[in-house]
């Protein structure tokens, strides 16, 4: 049972809470830099353990149970330190970015309630390649967050404006996630419906 590709999903669920702590001082770039590379490492054992599930026909019935747990604890728990600790502001709107995130967590929850419905009627929803652009939108959007605060000085004076570069591409690719999460929300939900008296 506990094969190398659910070690490593294993190791992101228990990395949580040190990535959590690392994240809770906004004003320690050092704590937001330790974040970011521990936020990476945290992707890269996401891709390994199913490659290396695939590759070596391990695909366990805990892998598959215990891998989209893992991914969603870590994207929740980041959004919710960075909310918590202000992070999720910027320029014109403040702290309305908090939305994007909201938006991704309503929709993980949802999405998940659907699947464990659908799967007890034996209807499997497969991952569209929408939702992998996602995905991709959100992990990008959380680094480039952490990365931020980890090189505050990193700015571009533009239209008046003092910019973090890191964290302007952050906020853009948030609501980039979240828009896509609307989409692919409702996608999913549709097929749901179909299965619903």
């Amino acid at each position: 049972m506990l094969t190398l590709p659910n070690i490593l999903t294993l190791s992101r669920i228990v990395a949580v809470p040190l990535l959590v702590g690392l994240l809770w001082w906004p004003d320690w770039p050092m704590g937001y830099g330790l974040g970011f590379a521990m936020y990476c490492l945290m992707g890269i054992t996401d891709y390994f353990d199913g490659y290396l599930a695939r590759a070596q026909g391990a695909v366990s019935k805990l892998g598959v149970f215990l891998d989209p747990i893992a991914d969603k604890i870590m994207v929740a728990a980041v959004i919710l330190v960075l909310a918590a600790r202000g992070v999720m502001t910027g320029p014109y709107v403040g702290s309305l970015h908090v939305i994007a995130g909201l938006v991704i967590l309503v929709r993980e929850i949802a999405v998940s309630g659907l699947r464990e419905f659908l799967g007890g009627l034996q209807v499997s929803v497969p991952v569209s390649r929408l939702a992998k652009w996602k995905t991709t939108a959100q992990m990008v959007a959380l680094g480039s967050l952490i990365l931020g605060r980890a090189l505050p000085g990193w700015n571009v004076d533009a239209i008046g404006l003092v910019f973090n570069v890191p964290h302007s591409v952050g906020l853009v690719t948030l609501w980039t996630a979240a828009v896509l999460t609307l989409v692919t929300g409702w996608d999913y939900l549709r097929v749901g419906l179909k299965h619903m008296d």
